[in-house]
């Protein structure tokens, strides 16, 4: 399974956002590759360069691929699944502390989703929500807003974490280990 961590946007993100990809690798132990890799101009993101670079995962990879966002990560790789599609087998999709652009003092119309982007995710597409309610940039709110649009996808959140989710993402790997194996059908 390749596994991509997809770091937040602002200045240092990748190297702050370095030890919540190696908690993920830790706690999924040595069976899976966590790819790690710096995104374009994280300190000025610009949608079009983060996307060309998500299409380069994709187009890269073979087999089932989880993709896992932080932040401003996480947001962009929901407007880039909303917007873009994927020809690849998605085997889940974990985004940790995502904004919900378009919300009070979030307002930055080129982050905004579509309206009724849950609707381009199959319904078979695994999708997982992470926030921490110690979050001092972006309120744990905002995943309340996302569970008002995904209705398919799971939230959880945790007290005492905070927006780098005290660099510990042994939920995240927990869920990433549960998800049903490529080709056998989950009965849960």
């Amino acid at each position: 399974m390749n596994i991509f961590f997809i770091h937040g946007g602002g200045e240092g993100a990748f190297a702050a956002d370095k030890p919540l990809a190696a908690s993920l690798q830790s706690a999924l132990g040595t069976d899976h590759i966590v790819n790690y890799s710096p995104m374009p101009d994280s300190k000025n993101p610009q949608l079009e360069a983060w996307f060309d670079r998500l299409s380069q995962y994709l187009e890269g990879s073979s087999g089932p691929v989880v993709m896992v966002g932080h932040s401003f990560g996480g947001s962009t790789l929901l407007k880039y699944l909303a917007e873009k599609g994927v020809d690849k087998v998605l085997a889940g999709v974990f985004l940790i502390a995502a904004p919900f652009w378009g919300a009070p003092d979030w307002e930055v119309d080129q982050f905004v989703l579509p309206d009724n982007f849950a609707e381009q995710f199959p319904d078979s597409l695994p999708i997982f929500f992470y926030h921490g309610r110690a979050d001092d940039i972006v309120p744990v709110e905002h995943i309340s807003l996302y569970a008002r649009e995904v209705k398919s996808a799971i939230f959880r959140e945790f007290d005492g974490f905070d927006h780098q989710f005290n660099n510990d993402l042994t939920a995240v790997a927990a869920d990433i280990l549960n998800l049903p194996k490529p080709g056998f059908t989950d009965n849960r």
